[in-house]
């Protein structure tokens, strides 16, 4: 029999967000500074959505994530004297400031990697400035690396995606499981897709506090903002948020069951596009937050080969109707054999690198609302205002419902409706066909149930003291049980 106590609030697998976000977006794919500084200045005005402590500085943490800066990053190596290859990754991690510690995080990401075929070609101390992060937060302010990483000729972005993922997951598995892990060993970002930069400051100082992101080669056509507030925890810098997929406002309310869900499918879930799957203890942690988990999972999905819309219907179904299309129908309900949806109100911001969408769960209680100008500028926050945009500049604007994801497309500069993205994904492949030859619906039957649940109570009536006075019962007086209309 287990020992674990049920208690109220489990400070380790009870974290809860409500923050604030923003997504921005050049439509057309054009990268630029504008769009780096913008996003940045969003993130200030989401100032209020997180709170601060006593000293005036400490936040709850707050992020930014950017498409792979790569002439920005290609500058920095060279300046480091490390040389790139035609195809490589780059990301920031954190470190205890112990030089022990740093040497040794440092030698078993890298011995991952080795073992993926990609090349550590050098470590960069990422500039910070100290000063603009409070006391709270300096007592527990990692030193932070960034890695270059080189890959072999002729990998696509995914392959080399999918190899660090697996590196990145079973370091951290290798670091954990010593008898005296690094606290603070955390890897933000290890991507050739996207860029993070994250920590406990205020969010009107992370650019300060990261000056590459004031740097005028620092560019990008997608912009993620995130201001988190902490709920019933102490802020920690590896919570800030954006993760490496996702930037989430709200709560997963059914997050225990989520973790366990996805733990206990792991061992049945096979990719050839991931042969080290199997390796990993788990797939979701069990110990960070609420929205860390999803992101875990997401990025599981994405690395086994599935598409960004495919991956967040998922995990955010929008609720399944009797007047809903039959084929959309189907699709729903294959994948709710897969997957059980993670329960919010949750609001998220996702982006792969190309596409960049915004998703609601199927409460819809977290606001969403979105515009796009005419010169082809995307947005979608948690509030309006996040930046100055005159109204005669806007050409369309909304807001998501429950269940609802919109996305555009910076490769082709397509802007998905939700129609559109259901539109696609029920066409995939034949969901009503699979659905009506293979399943086999088992309809309630009242009469049965009544009958079989007034047999259950008398059986364990005659069990209880006094069962000899429960017999002379007369039947019509007995204890009834009536099935609820659903």
């Amino acid at each position: 029999m287990s020992n674990h106590i049920a208690l109220l609030h489990d400070s380790l697998r009870d974290f809860r967000d409500s923050c604030g976000f923003a997504l921005l977006a050049h439509m057309d794919g054009e990268k630029s500074h504008w769009l780096v500084e913008t996003t940045l200045e969003s993130l200030a005005r989401l100032t209020h959505r997180g709170a601060v402590a006593a000293d005036g500085k400490s936040g709850d943490g707050c992020g930014i994530m950017l498409q792979f800066p790569e002439p920005f990053l290609r500058e920095v190596a060279k300046e480091c004297g490390f040389r790139l290859s035609e195809r490589f990754a780059s990301g920031l991690v954190f470190f205890s400031p112990d030089d022990a510690l740093i040497e040794r995080g440092k030698k078993i990401l890298t011995g991952h990697l080795s073992r993926s075929a990609l090349d550590v070609v050098g470590w960069r101390e990422v500039p910070t400035c100290p000063e603009v992060v409070g006391e709270q937060a300096l007592e527990s302010m990692p030193a932070i690396y960034q890695v270059f990483v080189n890959a072999p000729a002729g990998w696509r972005p995914h392959d080399i995606e999918r190899q660090l993922f697996a590196a990145r997951r079973l370091a951290f598995e290798e670091e954990r499981a010593l008898s005296d892990p690094d606290p603070l060993y955390y890897v933000v970002t290890l991507s050739n897709l996207t860029m993070v930069y994250k920590g406990l400051v205020q969010a009107e100082h992370l650019g300060d506090f990261y000056p590459d992101l004031r740097d005028q080669r620092m560019t990008s056509s997608i912009g993620i903002c995130h201001q988190r507030f902490s709920t019933n925890t102490l802020p920690r810098w590896n919570y800030a948020q954006p993760f490496r997929y996702l930037a989430h406002n709200g709560e997963i309310n059914s997050v225990n069951a989520n973790r366990d869900w996805a733990n206990a499918r792991a061992g049945i879930l096979h990719s050839p596009l991931l042969p080290r799957l199997e390796e990993l203890s788990h797939l979701v942690n069990e110990s960070g937050s609420d929205s860390s988990s999803a992101d875990n999972l997401l990025e599981v999905f994405l690395a086994g080969g599935m598409d960004l819309f495919r991956a967040m219907r998922l995990l955010m179904p929008p609720a399944v109707r009797d007047d809903m299309d039959p084929e959309l129908r189907a699709f729903l309900e294959f994948n709710s054999m897969h997957q059980e949806p993670w329960d919010g109100p949750a609001g998220v911001v996702t982006t792969n690198g190309s596409i960049a969408s915004c998703n609601l769960d199927r409460n819809g209680l977290r606001p969403a609302r979105y515009s796009i100008t005419h010169d082809g500028i995307f947005t979608v926050a948690s509030e309006t205002g996040v930046w100055d945009c005159p109204p005669e500049r806007i050409k369309r604007r909304g807001r998501l419902g429950p269940g609802e994801m919109i996305a555009v497309d910076t490769q082709t500069g397509k802007f998905w409706k939700n129609s559109a993205i259901d539109d696609s994904l029920k066409a995939t492949h034949a969901y009503r066909e699979w659905m009506t030859e293979n399943v086999v619906r088992v309809w309630n039957n009242d009469e049965q149930e009544r009958k079989a649940a007034n047999k259950f109570m008398r059986e364990s009536a005659r069990q209880l003291p006094g069962s000899a006075v429960k017999k002379s019962i007369p039947s019509s007086n007995r204890w009834r049980w009536k099935p609820r209309s659903l």
